[in-house]
């Protein structure tokens, strides 16, 4: 009997820990807008349990997770249960599917819970009151324009911590961004930051709502009943602006008002030496449109550094490098004014550059075939005959005896006959360069050796050059 007690004992405790064996899910809040948070929470019941391994829901990343267990008396029975919670920011409206838990050697299934993602909104009679406005909604591509952003926040709300989210500049290049300003007035504190921007393509563009993150604390109850202080995350949602971008008139690619300049650092140089060139193009526009201004020129090498843009200034660095005199041509810019309503061009000076101890071009010679008619005496021409035979007499003893001298040359000094070869001196980066250059795009090394000597000749760099390795690729491509 006392046997069958104990295992009618086992029996209860089994079948009541498989009666409380439980897998629920529920999602707070089951309604969220756009850019919120939300958290699926899972709670399971048994006194075994293998915990799942989420890594998304949805197909969004789990951005924070956290767990709980705690102990129920139910009609003088025990019950263990674990609260698994996974945050994550839905991006669309989704179903969760039930997710599989080992609970005491079992496999449950919890429920499947529905995730509802509303279009962010804007309370204007919120605590906190976030407004976007464009300066102008309808322009060109690349024409520049402000947004302005505001916020108004209640001089009664309470904050614990806060993170603003930038609105979405996609289809937009960002200009400048403001410093933000501060004034109060009765019943708010306002704060206002100012955009500038430029739509990259035509179409309607459309700038996402800003999004401000404010956390306050509150009480809640615990597990046991217990008040106890939290911080409460809450969600302030902008308006949303429409760009209605055109395309720019007559085919042009650049929109706006803009200056042009260029100053070489020297216009008298030495053939080992490079000109530098700096190149800027000021005013308001889509300056970020504008390509290398890299020109060709015949018998000169050119070497240019990527365009830089900062503010309403375009930058760009060229270095020249000739053996000759040589001119650099005008820098020209096209765009669209938006204050005339046409296309502009404009351009610098030509810029002369004298190159000291580059070769001088030697003249033709050219032979003016006379009109007179010569007339030649019978005598005259004899005459003529017997020098042309005195001359072909010597010319023959010449060769005679300068067969013989080579002949013993070549007998006394067999090996100071052979031709020396004067090679270059390595230490002429200008020379050097012009060697490596139709081997630069298939060899690292090459490449390498030259990007050097660019910064070398731009004046902003200096490096020392790999000795070793210059000479097994002067080796390897026979320059001499």
């Amino acid at each position: 009997m006392k046997n069958l007690g104990k295992k009618l004992w086992i029996f209860l405790i089994f079948f009541t820990a498989t009666l409380y064996a439980t897998v629920t899910a529920h999602v707070e809040p089951p309604v969220v807008y756009s850019g919120e948070s939300a958290t699926y929470v899972l709670k399971i019941t048994g006194e075994t349990v293998q915990k799942p391994q989420i890594t998304d829901i949805c197909g969004n990343d789990i951005v924070a997770t956290s767990s709980q267990t705690s102990i129920e008396m139910i009609n003088m029975d025990y019950k263990k249960s674990y609260l698994l919670s996974y945050e994550f920011v839905p991006q669309k409206s989704c179903v969760i599917a039930p997710v599989s838990v080992e609970v005491n050697g079992e496999i449950e299934k919890s429920n499947e819970v529905n995730v509802t993602v509303k279009p962010a909104t804007q309370d204007k009679n919120a605590a906190f009151v976030l407004s976007l406005k464009a300066s102008k909604e309808d322009l060109f591509v690349g024409e520049p324009f402000k947004l302005y952003l505001e916020l108004k926040q209640h001089k009664n709300a309470a904050v614990i911590d806060s993170k603003f989210v930038e609105p979405d500049f996609k289809g937009f290049w960002v200009k400048e961004k403001g410093e933000a300003t501060r004034e109060e007035t009765s019943e708010y504190i306002i704060t206002k930051a100012t955009y500038t921007l430029a739509p990259q393509r035509e179409g309607n563009l459309t700038i996402r709502p800003a999004q401000l993150k404010i956390a306050t604390r509150m009480n809640q109850r615990d597990m046991w009943g217990s008040f106890m202080p939290q911080v409460k995350w809450k969600n302030y949602f902008s308006n949303e602006v429409i760009i209605h971008a055109k395309p720019l008139p007559n085919n042009a690619k650049i929109v706006g008002n803009f200056t042009i300049s260029a100053t070489a650092d020297k216009t008298e140089i030495t053939s080992s030496e490079a000109v530098n060139v700096t190149v800027k193009v000021k005013g308001s526009g889509n300056l970020e449109d504008i390509g290398s201004f890299k020109p060709y020129i015949e018998g000169v090498n050119v070497f240019d550094e990527k365009v830089t843009v900062h503010g309403d200034t375009l930058t760009q660095k060229l270095a020249f490098v000739s053996d000759k005199d040589f001119t650099i041509p005008p820098f020209k810019l096209a765009f669209y004014n938006l204050k005339t309503d046409r296309i502009e061009q404009i351009k610098t000076k030509p810029i002369h550059i004298k190159v000291k101890g580059s070769p001088v071009t030697t003249p033709k010679l050219t032979i003016q075939k006379g009109d007179e008619h010569l007339t030649m005496k019978k005598a005259d021409t004899q005459t003529a005959v017997k020098s042309g035979d005195i001359a072909y007499g010597w010319l023959i003893v010449s060769f005679i005896l300068g067969v013989v001298v080579g002949v013993a040359f070549l007998l006394t000094k067999p090996f100071d006959f052979v031709k020396k070869v004067k090679k270059f001196n390595i230490k002429d980066e200008k020379l050097l360069l012009l060697k490596l250059l139709p081997y630069k795009d298939s060899d690292p090394d090459v490449q390498k050796i030259i990007t050097i000597l660019e910064a070398s000749f731009y004046g902003d760099k200096k490096e020392k050059i790999d000795k070793k390795l210059l000479k097994e690729i002067l080796k390897k491509y026979d320059i001499s």
